[in-house]
């Protein structure tokens, strides 16, 4: 089976191979896509984002509207599923989500196996399939199997090199404004998308060059049309507040150094052990630089520097990487010897085992500390309550069942923390504009009945941030401690 996978072929395949291809390749992906998202099934969720957009999509099926009541620096996509997916099966769990998830990434390898096979045949659509869904795992288990905004990016940014790869430049934009809608970074597929499209462009130069004119505007309409779409859906002032002009502060350069330099090379060292089989013929090819692979690279360069956009570097950003990783190992496998290409299959199946045995394996105490902090907010506060967790933890408030009492569902969006900061440009000062108006407004016409302030010494712990540390002192009380994270409980408040 190895030796068939990584086999070239024929550019073009013959009408007997081509008519049972996708028949016996789509199981083989199907069921290699449920095998490398199994661990994400074992827990409740994998990070606070699952726990942010799990509590956005609570309030707004209780008739929330997004950039107004609900907010975050995001685009509505994502959202949206998450409020779908729980119209559907309930709010109760992820796992309609988790389902969603492996549906994303099974199209993703689906649409990366048929731009391989365009272009170098059978053997090669296949090994690139399979190739993406082995290193899809290659990170952290809470960045790789967690149901989060990149791993809903990926097909749209497959299907946008797709529709660009067969000239399609209106298709090939809206697939682009798909991947702007489900992250901002989605968006740094447009320029490979426009060199696809508009860079082999023929005819002579008053005829090329309108051909290449009137491709780059396709596209460029296809991008806005989806993008346009939902900012008059939402709010267009409180869309281009959140997506785009109003994350100044959090994608500036400042910030602790150290942290932020140590977590790239982290990161990048976790994602080159997972590419470790794939990494040696993909260096030593000079065949993979040549310019037919010239889009690839530039697709690779595109997601590179969307990974290093805001110089956060969080493991999750790294996934945005693998689907051009996947098409150009599989040029470089080509020219490679039997031996080698036997052994860089080999040697990425390992590793996927690997990362899967850590999935599976990997400690959740700060989930468990989300959960005790729950656990207590629910029991001693009633249904109808608001509460304030004031940390980096929003899927309390999911586990808990309980109203954020405001929309700022982390203290990150009002103080700019995140990101591994150290207190340099952490306060109130730096939170996103206009929002410390808005939180006083909301805590004073619908006062939390319980406050959890879980900064537990970081720099955001309300000490340090007047505005809060006055509210908790002239409308609170402490009423004890969990795991290191105090209650506050509203003076004339009923008993527990």
């Amino acid at each position: 089976m190895h030796a068939r996978l990584l086999t070239p072929s024929r550019s073009v395949p013959t009408a007997r191979e081509g008519a049972g291809y996708w028949p016996r390749l789509l199981p083989l992906l199907a069921a290699l896509a449920c095998v490398t998202r199994v661990p994400s099934f074992t827990r409740p969720l994998w990070n606070p984002d699952e726990g942010y957009l799990a509590v956005q999509a609570g309030l707004l099926a209780h008739g929330g509207e997004l950039y107004e009541t609900v907010v975050d620096r995001k685009p509505p996509l994502v959202p949206w599923l998450y409020q779908a997916a729980f119209a559907v099966a309930g709010s109760g769990s992820l796992t309609a989500v988790r389902i969603l998830a492996v549906l994303a990434q099974l199209a993703t390898a689906a649409v990366l196996a048929s731009l391989a096979r365009r272009r170098w045949g059978d053997g090669a659509g296949r090994t690139a399939g399979v190739l993406y869904l082995l290193i899809s795992v290659g990170l952290n288990p809470e960045d790789a199997q967690a149901a989060t905004f990149e791993v809903f990016m990926l097909p749209c940014t497959a299907a946008a090199l797709w529709c660009a790869d067969r000239r399609r430049p209106v298709a090939a934009g809206l697939a682009v404004g798909c991947a702007f809608l489900a992250k901002q970074t989605g968006g740094a597929v447009l320029l490979p998308v426009l060199w696809l499209c508009c860079a082999r462009r023929g005819g002579t130069a008053g005829r090329g060059g309108a051909a290449r004119a009137g491709a780059a505007g396709g596209v460029l309409a296809g991008t806005v049309a989806p993008v346009l779409g939902a900012a008059l859906v939402t709010d267009p002032a409180g869309f281009l507040f959140w997506t785009v002009t109003g994350s100044g502060t959090y994608a500036s350069l400042g910030g602790s150094v150290l942290p932020v330099l140590g977590r790239a090379l982290a990161n990048t060292g976790v994602l080159a052990v997972a590419c470790a089989g794939l990494l040696p013929p993909l260096l030593r090819s000079p065949r993979a630089a040549r310019p037919g692979t010239a889009g690839l690279w530039l697709w690779l360069a595109a997601s590179a520097g969307a990974v290093t956009a805001g110089l956060r570097f969080h493991g999750h950003y790294y996934l945005q990487l693998l689907p051009p990783l996947a098409l150009l190992a599989t040029a470089a496998l080509r020219t490679a010897s039997r031996e080698r290409r036997v052994r860089a299959l080999g040697v990425t199946a390992s590793c996927c085992a690997l990362f899967l045995t850590w999935g599976l394996l990997a400690p959740r105490a700060e989930l468990d500390h989300a959960r005790r902090l729950a656990d207590t907010a629910a029991h001693r506060t009633r249904a109808g309550d608001r509460v304030l967790f004031w940390g980096m933890h929003p899927e309390a408030y999911w586990f808990a069942g309980r109203t954020p009492a405001s929309r700022y569902l982390t203290a990150g969006l009002l103080t700019n923390y995140g990101g591994g900061r150290d207190g340099t440009m952490v306060g109130e000062r730096y939170g996103v504009e206009g929002a410390w108006r808005t939180l006083r407004a909301e805590l004073t016409a619908h006062p939390p009945a319980l406050v959890v302030d879980d900064s537990r010494g970081e720099p955001y712990a309300p000490d340090r941030l007047p505005t809060l540390r006055r509210l908790l002192g002239t409308a609170y009380e402490e009423a004890g401690e969990v795991d290191g994270a105090v209650l506050y409980r509203r003076t004339g408040a009923p008993g527990e």
